[in-house]
């Protein structure tokens, strides 16, 4: 009887477990080394604010939002001007702020966008 193919065959199957010992040591290695170099990343940052460390309050209370009514700033056309405009005169932003400032209220009655403005009941 010839046994070789069957020695040939674990012999094979002897070097792909070794293979794989070796390559699973390496990658376990690998993610040593990882975490050790974020140990040391880590210790090397500056350490993080205590309680009385952190940012306080300005003298002159907290800051609050602002709301005004923005209208569209129409550029000139060439026409009207007789020259057309430079990047540098047009402003900084495309709005400004609009002389009324008030509010536009709902009126009583009125359902708004949604409905017909009824009572709400079947």
């Amino acid at each position: 009887m010839d046994t070789t193919r069957y020695e040939a065959a674990a012999a094979s199957s002897a070097v792909g477990i070794i293979l794989l010992v070796v390559g699973g040591l390496i990658v376990v290695g690998l993610l040593i080394w990882a975490v050790r170099l974020g140990i040391r990343v880590k210790q090397r940052e500056p350490r993080t604010p205590r309680g009385g460390e952190h940012p306080t309050m300005p003298e002159s209370g907290p800051v609050h939002e602002t709301h005004q009514k923005r209208e569209p700033d129409e550029v000139p056309r060439a026409e009207e001007t007789g020259r057309r405009m430079t990047p540098h005169e047009l402003g900084s932003s495309g709005s400004r702020r609009s002389e009324d400032q008030s509010r536009p209220r709902w009126d009583s009655g009125s359902g708004g966008s949604f409905g017909s403005g009824g009572s709400g009941g079947r």
